[in-house]
C-alpha cells in the first residue's frame, strides 16, 4: 500500500498530437494541494518518438513517495496522502487540526529519518521509484513484439510523477487507448479506487477522451500466485536457516472500512490460502498478518509487530516474512519489516529473521506483470 502507512520518471518535451482537442489545458479537474515541481516532467520514461496514430498506452501506478528524504518533502507527501478522503474517511475539522498541528510536524521528521536509511543515493530517490521505473522500462521491451505501438509509462498516485502528468504525455504521444495498471494485487478504496479517481478527474477535463481500461485486482490470478511461490521458494533456498514460520504480512486497514464493504481483507485471506496451497503449507507454517497500523481505531488483526513479538517470546528462533500486497519494495518492507520487526523479534529471543523481497522487477515479477498487461490489452494489440 503506502510508502508511509498503507505503492518517477526523464522525458523529452513532446509536440502535442494534432488530433487532441480540449476545452482547457490537460490537467486534473482538481489541482493537487501540492503542485508538482518543475522537474516532474523530466522524471518519467516517456519515449521521445513522434506522436503515434491510434497509439496504445500502458500506465503503471504505485502509491508514491516523497521527492526527497527530508522533513519538508515528507511533509508535503504526507499532507497530500493523508488529506485524501479515500485514505482518511473521517476528514473532519478536528482531523485537519490534528493533521496540521501534531501529526505532520512530528511524523514528517521521524519518517524523514526512516527514508534516509533506505534512500537510493545513487539516483537520489526512494527505492519504489527506482523499481517502478525499471518495471516500466522492462515491460516496454516485453510488449514491443506485439506488433502495434505500445507506449509504457509510470506514475505515482501521490507526489511525483503525477498520474495527470503521465496521462498527458501518453495522450500527446497519440495514445487514444490507455490501460491503467494500479499495482495493488488486493483491491482497497484507499489504493485502487483513489488511482481511478485521479484518472477520471483528469479525463473529465478532456474534450476528446481516450478509451480507458483499468487492471482489476489480481489477488487470485494464477500468474500472481505462481510468481509469489516461485520467488519465495528461491529466496528460502538461499537462506542459511530453515524458518519455523512464514508470515504473509499485508498493509493494515481500519476495520470500519471493511464493515462498509471494502473487500480488501477477504482478498488478502484468499491470496494467502492460494499461496499455502501452491507451497504445500498450512496455517501453522504460513500465517497472515497486517502491518502499518495508524491512529487509535481498531485495525485488521493479527498485527504483524505483535505477532512477531509473541512468536519470539514463545521460543521461536527462525522467522521469515513475505509481503504479498506490495508490488515493489518501499518504506514498509525495507524499514518497517526488515528493521523494526527484525529488531522486535531478536529483542524477545528470536535469532534468525529474513524478509523476502517483493516481486519488484525480477524475472518472475515481470513475467506476471506482462501476462496481466497482455490479458487486459487483448483486442487492442
Amino acid at each position: 500500500m503506502s510508502e508511509d502507512l498503507p505503492a518517477a520518471p526523464a522525458e523529452a518535451t513532446l509536440p502535442p498530437a494534432p488530433v487532441l482537442e480540449m476545452t482547457e489545458p490537460a490537467a486534473p479537474a482538481e489541482a493537487s494541494p501540492h503542485p508538482a515541481p518543475e522537474q516532474e516532467t523530466i522524471e518519467a520514461t516517456a519515449p521521445s518518438e513522434q506522436p503515434l496514430e491510434h497509439g496504445i498506452g500502458v500506465l503503471l501506478v504505485n502509491l508514491g513517495t516523497p521527492d526527497a528524504a527530508d522533513a519538508p518533502a515528507v511533509r508535503r507527501y504526507l499532507k497530500e496522502f493523508l488529506s485524501d478522503r479515500r485514505v482518511i474517511e473521517k476528514n473532519s475539522l478536528i482531523w485537519k487540526m490534528a493533521l496540521n498541528g501534531i501529526i505532520l510536524p512530528l511524523r514528517s521528521r521521524r519518517k524523514a529519518h526512516d527514508y534516509q536509511r533506505i534512500w537510493n543515493h545513487e539516483t537520489n530517490e526512494s527505492p519504489i521509484k527506482t523499481i517502478t521505473r525499471s518495471q516500466a522500462e522492462k515491460l516496454t521491451g516485453i510488449l514491443e513484439p506485439n506488433g502495434k505501438p505500445v507506449v509504457v509509462d509510470w506514475a505515482m498516485r501521490y507526489a511525483n510523477p503525477s498520474i495527470a502528468s503521465r496521462l498527458d504525455v501518453l495522450i500527446r504521444r497519440g495514445c487514444d487507448r490507455i490501460l491503467v495498471m494500479p499495482l495493488y494485487p488486493q483491491y482497497a478504496a484507499a489504493t485502487t479506487a483513489t488511482v481511478c479517481d485521479e484518472v477520471y478527474r483528469y479525463v473529465m477535463r478532456l474534450r476528446r477522451q481516450p478509451a480507458l481500461r483499468i487492471l482489476p485486482p489480481y489477488f487470485e490470478d494464477p500468474h500472481y500466485i505462481e510468481a509469489l511461490a516461485a520467488s519465495l521458494n528461491t529466496e528460502l533456498k538461499a537462506l542459511p536457516f530453515e524458518p519455523d514460520m512464514i508470515l504473509a504480512s499485508y498493509h493494515g486497514m481500519p476495520r470500519e472500512y471493511v464493515a462498509k464493504g471494502d473487500p480488501y481483507e477477504s482478498q488478502c485471506v484468499r491470496t494467502t490460502e492460494l499461496l499455502r496451497t501452491q507451497l504445500g503449507l498450512d496455517e501453522n507454517k504460513l500465517m497472515l498478518t497486517f502491518q502499518s497500523r495508524f491512529g487509535r481505531g481498531k485495525w485488521l488483526e493479527p498485527a504483524t509487530i505483535k505477532t512477531v513479538k509473541a512468536l519470539a517470546k514463545k521460543g521461536m528462533k527462525n522467522l521469515v516474512v513475505v509481503t504479498p500486497g506490495f508490488a515493489a519494495d518501499c518504506l514498509e518492507t525495507l524499514e518497517e519489516i526488515a528493521v523494526d520487526n527484525a529488531r522486535m523479534f531478536k529483542r524477545h529471543g528470536g535469532e534468525n529473521f529474513a524478509v523476502i523481497p517483493c516481486l519488484n522487477d525480477s524475472e518472475a515479477g515481470m513475467l506476471m506483470i506482462s501476462q496481466l498487461a497482455n490479458r487486459e490489452l487483448e483486442g487492442w494489440v
